[in-house]
């Protein structure tokens, strides 16, 4: 395995979106199973996009911050992909002024939370998000960036976390 491949793809009239480099460097820090899948694409959209994407799929209409699509082996092709991540450029910049958070660490952990979702990690258990919880944070970390689940850096005092999956 030579690494994983990112494709990137820019599908958001919002401003001050991560370069490409950034994104990959995110996603590669968070590859942790390479068995899963080594190709992955990051898509970065606006409210529409998502909006329906969030409909179609969640049943929730409503724009979210990640939606991570796992997918499968393709007979007779080497690569494995290991799924899609699409990113809603205004909610991530709406959540980090929010949350008092730098737009690069909010946007780091949504590509984090993101990958790690599409090999396999979830939080719906309190023990699984436990789990991946301290994987993010420790990935973050590694990238130079803050806990982003510190109750302190919450405007509400609450924990904060990413709304899509």
């Amino acid at each position: 395995m030579t690494g994983l491949k990112v494709e990137i793809q820019f599908a958001s009239d919002a401003g001050a979106l991560p370069a490409a480099d950034e994104l990959e460097a995110w996603a590669q820090a968070a590859w942790r199973h390479p068995e899963r899948g080594d190709r992955v694409c990051i898509r970065l959209v606006d409210e529409g996009e998502m909006t329906d994407l969030n409909g179609r799929y969640r049943s929730r209409p409503e724009a979210t911050n990640v939606l991570s699509f796992e997918a499968g082996a393709v007979p007779g092709v080497p690569e494995r992909p290991l799924g899609d991540l699409v990113i809603c450029a205004p909610v991530v910049a709406r959540e980090a002024r929010q949350q008092g958070k730098a737009p690069a660490a909010h946007w780091a952990h949504m590509v984090v939370h993101g990958m790690l979702h599409l090999q396999g990690y979830d939080h719906e258990q309190a023990a699984e998000a436990a789990d991946m919880e301290a994987l993010e944070v420790a990935i973050l970390a590694g990238l130079g960036h803050p806990d982003p689940y510190r109750a302190d850096r919450a405007p509400d005092g609450g924990r904060q976390g990413s709304g899509g999956t």
